[in-house]
């Protein structure tokens, strides 16, 4: 099986090598490489034409993480997507390999969550918790890998939810489509996040608000979303700018 590696960036030149260096490494070499430059001035184009790893990119504006990572699922030839984020990195020389031992292992599955490292280790895929949280799965950049004819059938990532549209893909892959998947032991780290990603540029109640708007998107009961929203509030308010009100 062929691994899709679509790598968003833009204006991070020493964290884009950080992650394809941890690419380099891999013992599984059935992948292609993608990088979706957002038109940077750092010296990124300039890296990425000497570097032999890469298979395509591309360097021009776009509307955000989400639409670079579109135009990489469109280039994307392989059998299996995954993103990471540039910085991202992958833990070892084992991580691809671990998780083309999934999908061979369980043929069932259209999708296999990795552990990956914040921090503290997250681990755990529970699908059962979708209804009240988000925080049901490790994450989305560098540890989930999807087959692509599963990603083509529900579809690209949504540019109105911009900090959170792959809560959106998730919401559409498992509680709407109803595919399985599975994730690695807590052992079997796959890969690590740098610290200040994407998602830490928007405040709590951006993220807050946006979540909400995605499952009443996806006609999640209403009198539960607003629930979840007043709850969320409440136990965050202590984060919040209150400029924004």
């Amino acid at each position: 099986m062929k691994i899709s590696i679509i790598i968003p960036t833009l204006n991070d030149k020493k964290g884009l090598e950080k992650t394809l260096d941890s690419i380099k490494i891999q013992n599984y070499s059935n992948f292609e490489c993608i990088v979706i430059d957002g038109a940077s001035t750092d010296g990124t184009v300039e890296y990425l034409k000497k570097d032999k790893i890469v298979n395509k990119f591309i360097s021009e504006e776009d509307k955000g993480i989400y639409d670079a990572i579109n135009k990489g699922i469109r280039f994307a030839k392989g059998d299996i997507i995954n993103t990471i984020n540039s910085g991202d990195y992958y833990f070892s020389e084992n991580s691809l390999k671990t998780i083309i031992k999934y999908f061979a292992n369980y043929s069932d599955i259209s999708f296999v969550y990795g552990a990956v490292k914040k921090n503290k280790i997250y681990y755990k895929y529970e699908p059962e918790k979708m209804w009240w949280t988000f925080n049901f799965y490790p994450s989305h950049s560098g540890g989930f890998f999807i087959k692509k004819e599963i990603h083509d059938k529900i579809g690209l990532y949504n540019l109105a939810f911009p900090c959170s549209s792959d809560y959106d893909f998730f919401w559409r892959l498992i509680k709407k489509n109803k595919f399985k998947g599975v994730s690695t032991e807590k052992n079997e780290l796959i890969s690590v996040f740098a610290p200040g990603g994407f998602s830490s540029r928007y405040g709590v109640y951006n993220h807050i608000l946006e979540e909400t708007k995605i499952r009443l998107k996806n006609k999640q009961n209403i009198i539960v979303v607003f629930a979840i929203f007043f709850l969320r509030i409440i136990r965050n308010i202590h984060k919040f700018n209150y400029n924004i009100f």
